[in-house]
């Protein structure tokens, strides 16, 4: 958020300037929409923007931006507009994309840098009048607006978003390498020459005294290689012209970075070839592949192609080590099972339902049987004694003597 322009529309902004328009005459390929300004009522308007881009309905759209940026919810608006729009958008920084105006460069599905162009990001600004309370919830709402756009910046570059937090509190400037090097943008490339004009007279010159650097000729090196970021997929919106061509390149067996020209010789080819007279070849017999074309095939399908002889033997290698390990595990599985039946674990009938449940599951069965306690299935020391009970002799003549005489059986209690 851009305070000097905060500061201009607290005490009423100029009268808005020319440097925003849409170029979308019929004799342009691709309409054009061009962010020259700062970002706010008096310069690009959120609302102006929004209602003029909707209005465009062709399959591309180009957005140029050279601006210092300004209101962050304005820009908010204009990136979300641009971001949901149905045709494939480029957005090109011609010259400065900073603040405000950098994550509105985000939102095209292709961003684009030219050659000399910078592109700076920042915490967001903000000023309030008023009383401590109020000043603690600008902070908060400062806070909160700039993790919003760390987070917008990591789904464009990767990495985290408190990793963005950091260069955004630093006030980083990142020149239009540098830029594609932490996956701000895609590419970097001259105009062509045919490439629309931005306008007549004096281009416009920001005052860039607000911000701690003058531009990145002033400012420190981007912290770049302190960890690399991952680059994010970008899902890109598929116009005709860019869904034709794929469809040509697939048609042709051709790699995907195919250029135009390629495909158009392959077009070319094939047409010849139909026209050529019917004695050049034989009528019914399938042309054969190229090697390029089946390497373009394999590469599309994710597919790697090996020598047969290479592919048999890794095969074959393969097959015997499914079954050296196959043989490994089974005699691991009767080592454990036989140690189960010598420590009474569990009886020698009981072995070949574990062996299925090892087979089944080899961890949890081993934890089972480690958990049984030696001998709870077969005893492994002696239990009670063989042999015929000692009898007292003496004792049961006594009883019998006794019986006899009184006539009452002999107990152990009239001893």
């Amino acid at each position: 958020m851009n305070a000097r322009t905060r500061l201009r529309d607290l005490r009423g902004g100029p009268a808005a300037r020319s440097w925003y328009r849409i170029n979308a005459s019929t004799d342009a390929a691709v309409p054009e929409v061009f962010i020259y300004d700062e970002i706010d009522s008096s310069g690009v308007s959120a609302e102006q923007f929004v209602r003029d881009l909707a209005a465009l309905d062709g399959p591309e759209i180009v957005v140029r931006i050279n601006s210092p940026g300004g209101n962050v919810f304005d820009g908010l608006a204009i990136m979300h507009s641009i971001a949901g729009h149905d045709a494939m958008v480029t957005t090109v920084v011609d010259g400065l994309a900073a603040s405000a105006a950098s994550f509105i460069a985000l939102a095209g599905d292709e961003v684009v840098m030219r050659p000399g162009a910078e592109l700076m990001i920042h915490d967001a600004w903000g000023l309030a009048v008023g009383t401590a309370e109020d000043l603690r919830a600008l902070a908060e709402q400062l806070d909160r607006t700039s993790s919003t756009l760390a987070d917008i910046y990591a789904a464009k570059a990767g990495g985290a978003a408190g990793e963005w937090r950091d260069l955004m509190r630093a006030e980083t400037w990142y020149s239009a390498n540098e830029a594609v090097t932490a996956g701000l943008a895609d590419r970097v490339e001259a105009p062509r020459k045919d490439t629309t004009a931005a306008g007549t007279g004096k281009a416009r010159v920001f005052d860039l005294s607000v911000f701690n650097y003058h531009g990145r000729g002033a400012a420190p090196a981007p912290r770049l290689h302190r960890r690399p970021f991952a680059r994010a997929e970008v899902t890109r919106k598929e116009g005709p012209m860019s869904t034709l061509m794929e469809g040509l390149r697939e048609r042709f067996g051709l790699p995907d970075d195919a250029d135009e020209a390629t495909i158009l010789a392959a077009v070319t080819a094939e047409l010849d070839s139909t026209t050529a007279p019917a004695e050049d070849a034989a009528p019914d017999a399938p042309a054969e592949p190229t090697l390029q074309q089946i390497a373009a095939s394999a590469k599309r399908l994710n597919l790697r192609l090996v020598d047969a002889t290479q592919y048999e033997q890794l095969a074959a290698q393969a097959a015997q080590g499914a079954q050296a390990f196959a043989r490994q595990q089974a005699q691991h599985r009767d080592t454990v099972l036989a140690d189960a039946v010598r420590t009474g674990r569990i009886a020698k009938a009981q072995q070949p339902h574990f062996a299925k449940l090892h087979a089944a599951d080899p961890e949890g069965t081993e934890a089972l049987l480690a958990e049984l306690p030696p001998g709870v299935a077969v005893p492994l020391t002696e239990v009670g004694h063989a042999g015929e009970p000692d009898i007292d002799h003496e004792a049961a003549e006594l009883a019998t003597s006794f019986a006899k005489i009184t006539g009452s059986p002999w107990k152990d209690s009239d001893r």
